[in-house]
């Protein structure tokens, strides 16, 4: 099971980002194997407008089958959801401590946007 997670730093012990379509960087994590590898976010954070759809097809592209990120937008929602991607929350914390959440259940997983559109 891979898993991305939206962070502030290229490694386990960078901050979770609360933004998904302007985060810094993805990690995907690798559940099964213990590894993870890093996705830049650059383009799509810088974007005017469409970031969080962008960045949603970014994710849907790396084959992960659930997102964890402080807050999720309508349209990124929609686009995880259309292809079964599960969006949890985690708004605090490290991505090793999220990871480690999310494996006990102990993330909360969301059923719709919790932002609007454009949120910053």
């Amino acid at each position: 099971m891979k898993v991305a997670i939206s962070a502030d730093g290229k490694n386990m012990e960078s901050r979770v980002d609360t933004r998904f379509g302007r985060c810094g960087f993805f990690l995907i994590v690798d559940l099964d194997l213990d590894e993870f590898n890093v996705i830049s976010n650059n383009s799509s954070a810088n974007l005017s407008g469409g970031a969080g759809i962008q960045t949603a097809q970014s994710v849907i592209d790396s084959g992960v089958d659930s997102v964890i990120t402080g807050h999720c937008g309508p349209k990124a929602f929609r686009a995880l959801n259309a292809v079964d991607i599960k969006v949890f929350s985690c708004s605090d914390g490290t991505v090793k401590e999220a990871v480690e959440n999310f494996k006990l259940h102990k993330l909360v997983q969301l059923q719709g946007s919790d932002v609007a559109g454009h949120w910053a």
